[in-house]
């Protein structure tokens, strides 16, 4: 059976050749057969007809290396309206540095050796649908100025995007006048489409130029793929697709977002860009996650991550605006800004590392309300947003969303005195692991009943503040020996005063004591 035995597909829409019922080669007008099945003469003879930027169809036709060669060198390489529809390429297609001047098309083609299309410059918009390349497939150091469609393609080998430019204005051809630039509605059509596309083998995007969207949805990598020093203009959008082996994205420059919602990652993940917004919805990377973003926000709502992954931050400001069903084993976020971002969504907060985060602070300075105690003075702490949210404070600054936490259930205080628990192991940071120590003791003593054991806590809170706030402990301290001191000064000075006591001399009187003597002999007596 040739490769061509086949039935005609219904959506055939030109003549085909009579020469068998199952070439669907487009006929030639007055041999009513394709190209391949001309005589030499008959071939000859409908060559020489041809002329550079000349409209060229060969739909459906059998093309082999030789045919081909002499179809492009007779065209001088410069094609106009180029239909390759179900054609098929038994040998290698070289289209190396051939000028399509009008629309190309090769949906659903097949190529059974290489397919190269390096340097070629396509002046307006090309079309790959549904084609299937059983090798290697370059479109390396390619020009298409509009649209381009790979839409269903399959590449067996690997493809080749290197230095290629997407949406780019066309290039000026010297020596050849009659190429002339598209219109600007032409050249505004800047889309390269790569849905549900299957490479088998490498694909490389290194230093490719998007001037419009990217779109690889439903896209299937079974080996590693690379857009290092790749460039996108707008959006670069991969929902749904799947990366069986590496996935390097980046270093690149994304304007407006890169999608990565529901793709599914079997070996490890780089994203390297910044100024952007980066999805990551609902995506599984079973291998390991490395993202250094700058100037970028990140969502991985419902993501899991089993491996280890980081996300860093590179340069100016990281901004993760959701963490909400989060699943990671390991994950490690350094130099993020989680002032708005709820953690009250986790899955596992145990898993969560965090070095270098920026996060919420009371409204500093005198507080006032109808509660006791009525006045109260707000320390500078960092809290997370879910208690934030939950206290109704407002938002720090200007550029900072208040939009919180947005989990599926609201913040209480014990849900969020357990939060702080289970995610002050994770923190580096010695000045915040007491911030979240002391905020899961002020969560646990609102979220308890009015009692003995509310009355202790709000002691132990008033006293030293959890054992976590010595200055209080010493000003009490203090202010325990100021009231001691002014006590005995007062006591000291409230005794009466009464009259001096007149301390009198006392003067000992010695007398002598009495003596017996005898009278003397000689006197009358």
């Amino acid at each position: 059976m040739t490769p061509r035995s086949r039935i005609a597909p219904l959506d055939v829409v030109w003549r085909t050749c009579d020469a068998a019922p199952e070439c669907l080669g487009v006929a030639h007008e007055p041999y009513g057969r394709c190209l391949a099945h001309l005589t030499p003469a008959e071939a000859a003879e409908l060559l020489r007809g041809l002329t550079p930027g000349q409209a060229l169809d060969l739909r459906g036709t059998l093309l082999s290396e030789d045919l081909l060669a002499r179809v492009l060198d007779r065209m001088e390489r410069h094609l106009g309206r180029a239909r390759f529809d179900r054609a098929v390429f038994t040998g290698p297609a070289r289209f190396g540095e051939v000028v399509f001047a009008g629309d190309a098309t090769f949906d659903h083609t097949r190529f059974d050796r290489l397919a190269s299309f390096y340097g070629a410059r396509f002046l307006r918009n090309v079309s790959f649908r549904e084609a299937r390349f059983l090798r290697e497939f370059s479109l390396h150091d390619a020009r298409v100025c509009g649209h381009a469609t790979f839409d269903h393609v399959t590449v067996r080998g690997d493809a080749l995007f290197g230095a290629a430019r997407f949406g780019a204005p066309p290039p000026t051809v010297a020596g050849n006048a009659s190429i002339q630039k598209p219109s600007f509605q032409q050249a505004s059509v800047q889309k390269a489409s790569f849905q549900k596309a299957q490479f088998h083998g490498f694909a490389a995007f290194d230093a490719a130029t998007f001037h419009g969207d990217a779109c690889f949805r439903g896209a299937r990598f079974h080996r590693a793929v690379s857009f290092r020093g790749s460039d996108c203009g707008a959006s670069a959008e991969f929902q749904g697709a799947r990366f069986e082996g590496a996935a390097y994205l980046g270093p690149m420059r994304i304007v407006r977002r890169l999608s990565l919602a529901g793709v599914r990652a079997c070996a490890p993940l780089h994203i390297d860009t910044g100024g952007c917004r980066v999805v990551l919805r609902a995506a599984a990377v079973l291998g390991r996650l490395a993202a250094r973003l700058s100037d970028a926000e990140v969502d991985l709502r419902d993501a899991t991550l089993a491996g280890l992954s980081t996300v860093t931050r590179r340069s100016g400001r990281l901004r993760v605006t959701s963490l909400d069903g989060l699943d990671a084993d390991a994950l490690t976020l350094t130099g993020v800004d989680l002032r708005g971002c709820g953690l009250g969504g986790l899955r596992r907060p145990e898993g969560l590392r965090l070095r270098e985060c920026v996060f919420a602070a009371p409204p500093g300075g005198l507080g006032l309300r109808l509660g006791w105690p009525p006045v109260r003075w707000w320390s500078r702490r960092r809290v997370i947003a879910d208690e934030h949210l939950w206290r109704g404070w407002a938002a720090q600054s200007a550029d900072e969303h208040a939009a919180g936490p947005a989990g599926d259930r609201a913040p209480d205080p014990a849900r969020l005195a357990v939060l702080y628990e289970r995610l002050r192991p994770g923190v580096d940071d010695t000045h915040v692991a007491a911030d979240f120590a002391f905020g899961a003791m002020e969560m646990r003593r609102l979220g308890s009943p009015r009692g003995r054991i509310r009355l202790l806590l709000s002691l132990y809170w008033l006293a030293c503040g959890y054992g976590l706030r010595a200055g209080r402990a010493l000003g009490w301290l203090a202010l325990v020996a100021a009231v001691a001191a002014g006590a005995v000064c007062w006591a000291a000075g409230a005794r009466p005063e009464g009259k001096p006591t007149v301390h009198r001399p006392r003067v000992a009187v010695v007398r002598p004591a009495a003596s017996v003597s005898r009278p003397a002999h000689g006197l009358g007596g």
